[in-house]
């Protein structure tokens, strides 16, 4: 089944708890960021996830797109990944037909991870759809998307594997949250202005071997969000 629901649902720290305040108690202080980069005439975004409502569940592999509403009648989600596949922070569906996929990050240890496939015909799926998505970035081939940086390598495969190879009008949002003061902890990075989140996000991107413009960069939507005015508007509503 691709619901989960942590052992705490509500948050306590960190990017998840950023987003599940946000997305509940003042969603506009996101829409209105969201919105403005949309090139469409979009003005309202229905959340379908993390919400109070539904324990705020996290939705993966074929659950996300049930929970969006979106059929790949082209290229089938199970032939392009393999199972488990990115369990994604929020969902959202705007009144202009975007479909939102959303990325949380509050500390910029967060951008790190490898592959965690273990079995030879999930890691060859994965390096095969890889390969497909690099080929259309104009990446070179040899670049390795494995380590250190794969949560956003395999974000941007499933954003190719939406918008090019079955024409569905996704987004991926990455939202970066700014003084996290909560994540003050031995070695971890927090980020206090947006100059701080863009050095980061850059030493992703040359790592992964990738154009600041491409292809889909304008389906690739950077938010930043102080979590002083997301705990203002949550205690004004």
């Amino acid at each position: 089944m691709g619901r989960e629901v942590h052992e705490e649902p509500v948050a306590a720290r960190g990017s998840r708890k950023w987003l599940q305040m946000m997305v509940n108690c003042c969603p506009e202080l996101l829409e209105e960021q969201i919105l403005c980069e949309l090139s469409s005439s979009a003005s309202k975004i229905c959340w379908r996830s993390p919400l109070r409502s539904d324990d705020y569940a996290e939705y993966y592999d074929e659950d996300f797109l049930d929970k969006l509403r979106i059929c790949l009648t082209r290229r089938p989600l199970g032939s392009f990944w393999p199972k488990p596949g990115p369990h994604w922070d929020g969902l959202g569906v705007t009144d202009g037909g975007q479909y939102l996929l959303v990325e949380a990050k509050a500390h910029v240890r967060e951008f790190r991870s490898n592959i965690g496939a273990k079995s030879d015909s999930s890691v060859s799926r994965i390096l095969n759809s890889f390969s497909m998505t690099k080929e259309y970035l104009g990446v070179d081939a040899r670049a390795d998307w494995t380590r250190p940086f794969y949560q956003h390598a395999n974000r941007l495969a499933h954003l190719y594997l939406l918008h090019v190879l079955n024409e569905v009008d996704a987004y991926l949002v990455n939202v970066y949250f700014l003084k996290d003061e909560n994540m003050r902890e031995p070695g971890t990075i927090v980020p206090r202005t947006i100059n701080e989140w863009e050095s980061a996000i850059l030493t992703e991107t040359i790592a992964l071997g990738i154009r600041t413009r491409h292809r889909l960069s304008s389906r690739v939507l950077s938010i930043f969000i102080d979590v002083e005015e997301i705990e203002r508007r949550a205690a004004a509503s």
